[in-house]
């Protein structure tokens, strides 16, 4: 499993895209987890109405699968970002300089290629649902209650889309590690180790206990 990273920002012309981007990636972010508590309350109403009422929110599934790609999609790019995807570190965590950009490089160029291919596929997807001429612009519609499924399918290809420029940005940013043989680049996820980590967590915390003290 990966270590926690941290992602250094200057006034370079990469650290003022990345910082542009993430505010992208924040707001899909916050989407997500709205669209999470939107379906907590969903579930309480439609469960709150069959036991009092007996008559269940109409359509509950229905809007559950409108919801599900808002938040298994929105926040991919968010996560991308920082490097707090799950994966396998062992040969990562003992590479330095120029060997590690290459494999970081490397990585990064596979999973682009992956997602422009999940993005082209996606879209094709959305194609075939929106129709400008049907009703609701659709051409194909949920079970209960006939929501349009078009909405639901465009999120793919936005959030990969998304996606597709964080990694377009941090291959540029290993690229440029790589050529350079600079031992912090900015604007790509830095592997900390535990006791980096730990500081990082203490010096937070210490941030959040004086704001707590100055509020009393």
């Amino acid at each position: 499993m990966a270590s926690g990273a941290a992602v250094l920002e200057d006034g370079s012309l990469i650290s003022r895209v990345d910082r542009g981007l993430l505010k992208l990636e924040r707001i899909l972010a916050l989407v997500s987890g709205l669209a999470v508590f939107s379906l907590m309350m969903l579930a309480v109403v439609s469960v709150g109405g069959r036991n009092a009422f007996n008559a269940p929110l109409p359509g509950y599934v229905d809007w559950i699968e409108q919801a599900m790609p808002l938040i298994a999609f929105m926040g991919v790019s968010f996560v991308q970002r920082d490097g707090s995807h799950i994966r396998m570190d062992l040969v990562i965590s003992s590479l330095r300089g120029r060997a590690l950009w290459l494999f970081e490089l490397i990585s990064v160029l596979l999973i682009l290629v992956l997602m422009l291919a999940l993005l082209w596929g996606s879209w094709s997807h959305f194609l075939r649902s929106f129709d400008f001429a049907a009703p609701l612009w659709s051409r194909d519609s949920s079970i209960d209650i006939g929501l349009p499924i078009w909405p639901a399918k465009l999120l793919a290809p936005v959030a990969f889309g998304v996606l597709c420029l964080r990694l377009m940005l941090q291959v540029w940013g290993y690229g440029r590690a790589l050529v350079l043989g600079l031992a912090s680049p900015a604007a790509v996820p830095l592997v900390q180790s535990a006791a980096e980590q730990a500081a990082a967590e203490a010096e937070h915390l210490g941030g959040v206990s004086v704001a707590t003290s100055d509020r009393d």
